[in-house]
């Protein structure tokens, strides 16, 4: 006698859904915001905690017996380090996301043009449609540098 069985197991890993959604979680982190808040806010904390990390090595060596005076430089260091960096930090947050964008553009547009050739290679009537107009910028090059 012959039966069938039904089994309900899931067909895809649950695993694999929650390291799907974690990796679009972070890429989202990354680029998601219309802000440079969150950028800018990490920077300035990133460089006060370097400045904090030198002040605190350097009091160490001094302050024996002067623990209150120490812990007041440092305070001193660290809310002066806020007001000095804060400018610099947002501007260096936007330098970034500026960055990181026009890298994105030329990425896509170099993927772009691979897949344009590649396409190219297998019609001939792309290829001749690229042909052209290499040879008219080609030409016009040879128009705008004569003498």
């Amino acid at each position: 006698m012959t039966g069938f069985v039904h089994a309900n197991d899931p067909v895809v890993h649950l695993g694999v859904q929650r390291v799907g959604a974690a990796a679009q979680a972070v890429k989202d982190l990354q680029f998601g915001g219309n802000g440079l808040r969150g950028t800018a806010s990490l920077l300035l904390a990133a460089g006060v905690s370097a400045l904090l990390v030198v002040a605190n090595q350097f009091i160490e060596a001094w302050s024996d017996g002067h623990l209150l005076a120490a812990w007041m430089l440092l305070w001193l260091v660290a809310f002066a380090a806020l007001a000095l960096l804060a400018t610099p930090a947002r501007h260096g947050a936007a330098l970034l996301r500026r960055a990181a964008r026009l890298w994105d553009q030329a990425r896509r547009r170099a993927a772009e043009d691979e897949r344009t050739w590649n396409a190219a290679l297998h019609d001939a009537r792309i290829m001749a449609d690229l042909s052209r107009a290499m040879n008219g910028i080609a030409v016009q090059d040879a128009r705008r540098y004569r003498f």
